[in-house]
């Protein structure tokens, strides 16, 4: 059996339906590169040197800390190969896990005093808009996606709490901004003599 084939099953019989799905896109992930990087590989043939090679090809393409994961995916699995004495001895041992140079990481927050500019350039008029979402965000420290997913029973003016209950997802953020962008135009299909054009 190739191990490609063995990691495939191991995914299904102990990963399927006890992780959340993002997770199982990542092992089903690591399975894809598997099947790249080794797909012939035999269990029996798996050593140090193999599976060394491995974590070399993909830290070819992969930050270090990625690789660190995509090691910790295929772990759980050599070692259940071990124990059932399907593999002789741990490949997995001392392993020197690699990587690319990590790419300059753009900054994702703005500072004390970007925010408080934001915060003072807000319209909070008494109908809401926008602005009172950001406002929500900065004081709260919600998620976008938790802010999205907020409904008038999630807050308690008497304690001055909320319950996040729901978030958005991306998918369901795409799929508002298509609503929002959703127009009208009236048209007439029945044409008129005078014009040649379809919508006269």
């Amino acid at each position: 059996m190739s191990f490609c084939d063995y990691y495939s099953q191991w995914v299904d019989v102990y990963k399927e339906g006890a992780i959340r799905e993002v997770t199982m896109k990542k092992y089903k992930l690591t399975q894809a590169w598997l099947r790249k990087l080794i797909p012939d590989l035999k269990l029996s043939e798996f050593d140090r040197v193999s599976y060394q090679k491995l974590i070399n090809g993909y830290a070819e393409h992969h930050e270090h800390q990625t690789t660190m994961d995509f090691h910790h995916q295929l772990k759980g699995a050599i070692l259940d190969a071990v124990d059932e004495g399907l593999i002789q001895r741990d490949p997995t041992r001392k392993a020197i896990i690699k990587g690319k140079q990590p790419r300059q990481k753009k900054v994702k927050y703005l500072n004390q005093f970007e925010l408080h500019a934001v915060l003072a350039d807000l319209k909070l008029d008494p109908i809401p808009n926008w602005d009172w979402l950001i406002l929500l965000v900065a004081k709260t420290g919600l998620r976008f996606s938790e802010a999205l997913g907020l409904t008038p029973d999630d807050f308690d003016f008497v304690h001055q709490t909320l319950s996040i209950r729901h978030g958005i997802t991306r998918m369901e953020v795409a799929l508002f901004q298509q609503r929002m962008l959703l127009r009208y135009v009236k048209y007439n299909l029945t044409g008129n003599s005078s014009c040649s054009c379809l919508f006269c």
